[in-house]
């Protein structure tokens, strides 16, 4: 009963914030990028809160349950990306935009604009549909009866958490997202700080977990080195290394930043943070795990651990800060498609001169629109990969399609229109392709191409197509 209470006092509470913050949203700018004024304390919590969503509780650490010790090398890539982002931020916030295809489409023009627009709805329609399928996983979880027994099926808990979160978003954007990722982001740190220690002196400690892994039959879970091959690492860290070092959301709380100055700051300090909370939440998976040997409950290993072996009141805080986590993620990439659509689209070729309450109207019935889309969305993956998969596919079609034209947009003046429309094609089509036509498996050794994800094809071509179509077709001056 606490785990219920808990949660559904923490609901309210964000929809009472939510209702209350929809009073002052006015302008476009308040609705997308918080009017400017977040200061790099709110920063540091909103992205923090953004970047560790259902890809890390869930993703990495069913990963953790599957491999063990390992998944610490888990993190790098995303890690690895942050620490260059402190190099863009103060950059990006300068040019005093709204959307990532703004920047692209200032550079590269309209073409570049609208092909960027497509493959950022893409990649976050997947990723805002497992989010879903996460908070359905909590809730499954919660709200069971006296004999263990869930009360309400998967498909309910999703639809349930899809409602909540299409209907939070849609009542203050970021005013009411970043504030409450702030408290999201503290209680999450708090709480694992807290739970580590309690599963290892539960799991017996080094000693204990490996006699477990051991009657598992899985004596490589003790082990760091040796566990994945050198593809495998590429395979698992080059999407997030990709996707945050392009982010639309991470670029949106750049614009959201009072000045240049507090959003790299701001950057610098995260860096710590995602260490932190990464190899915390990982490990505690991994410590977990040991004592799990039920794989069906290890799929959501940290929920289940939250439930079954925390004292109640630390669990239930654990409960409600992971479905606080999740909803701030999925809040962050409805609210980023839905401003992209109507800032690049809408305002750029449909309306250019729409008054701002038209504007934050349609931005409001975007997000409901993007959410429907993402829910039919996570009834097909539903029936697919686990959430890690999915997560990569996810970071690799944005990634692929997007960072490298951004980036060249920021720092290569040679970087053209051509070579920028021809890496968003072929970055969006080789992620899409790379597993599902015949011809292309035919062309690579069978071992490769079933060892080597598409991120890797999908990257090299990119950058491939950037690099020669700018230097073969530079832009006319």
């Amino acid at each position: 009963m606490i785990y219920i209470i808990t949660l559904s006092l923490y609901l309210l509470t964000l929809i009472g914030l939510g209702i209350y913050k929809s009073r002052q949203i006015k302008t476009q700018s308040d609705f997308a990028v918080a009017g400017r004024s977040l200061s790099p304390g709110v920063l540091v919590g909103t992205m923090l809160a953004t970047w560790i969503g259902t890809g890390s509780i869930l993703g990495n650490a069913g990963k953790a349950y599957e491999t063990g010790f390992a998944a610490l090398m888990l993190p790098l890539g995303g890690i690895l990306g942050i620490i260059l982002l402190t190099k863009i931020a103060g950059k990006v916030r300068a040019y005093e935009k709204f959307t990532v295809p703004e920047i692209i489409g200032d550079r590269y023009g309209s073409v570049a604009r609208i092909l960027s627009v497509i493959a950022l709805v893409m990649a976050y329609m997947v990723i805002v549909s497992y989010q879903y399928n996460a908070g359905g996983a909590v809730l499954t979880t919660v709200l069971t009866d006296a004999n263990g027994d869930a009360l309400i099926s998967a498909q309910t808990g999703t639809i349930i958490a899809a409602i909540f979160i299409v209907a939070y978003t849609m009542l203050a954007g970021l005013v009411s997202v970043a504030y409450t990722d702030v408290a999201n982001g503290i209680l999450m740190t708090i709480v694992l700080v807290i739970a580590f220690p309690i599963f290892w002196i539960k799991a017996g400690g080094w000693s204990g977990m490996e006699m477990s892994f051991g009657e598992m039959g899985k004596p490589n879970h003790m082990q760091f080195f040796g566990v994945y091959s050198g593809l495998d690492i590429l395979n698992f860290c080059l999407p997030p290394f990709l996707l945050v070092l392009g982010d639309a959301n991470m670029y949106q709380r750049f614009f959201a930043s009072k000045d240049a100055k507090g959003a790299t700051q701001a950057t610098r300090i995260l860096v710590f943070a995602i260490v932190i909370i990464e190899l915390l939440i990982i490990a505690s998976a991994w410590v977990s795990s040991s004592l799990i040997p039920d794989a069906e409950n290890g799929r959501h290993v940290l929920i289940y651990a939250a439930h079954s072996f925390l004292p109640p009141f630390v669990g239930a805080v654990m409960m409600t800060t992971i479905v606080g986590i999740i909803i701030s993620t999925a809040d962050s990439y409805l609210l980023v498609p839905a401003t992209t659509l109507m800032r690049d689209i809408y305002q750029t070729y449909i309306n250019p001169n729409a008054n701002e309450k038209r504007v934050v109207l349609l931005s409001r019935l975007l997000v409901l629109g993007l959410g429907f889309l993402a829910y039919i969305v996570s009834i097909e993956f539903a029936k697919s990969a686990g959430f890690f998969e999915r997560a990569l596919y996810a970071y690799t079609i944005y990634g692929a399609a997007i960072t490298p034209a951004l980036v060249a947009a920021l720092f290569w003046k040679k970087a053209s229109s051509v070579g920028a429309v021809a890496s968003i094609i072929s970055g969006t089509t080789m992620t899409l392709l790379w597993k599902e036509v015949s011809w292309i498996k035919n062309i690579f050794p069978e071992q490769f191409y079933n060892s080597v994800d598409e991120v890797l094809p999908a990257i090299l071509i990119s950058v491939l197509a950037l690099i020669v179509g700018s230097l073969v077709f530079p832009d006319k001056k």
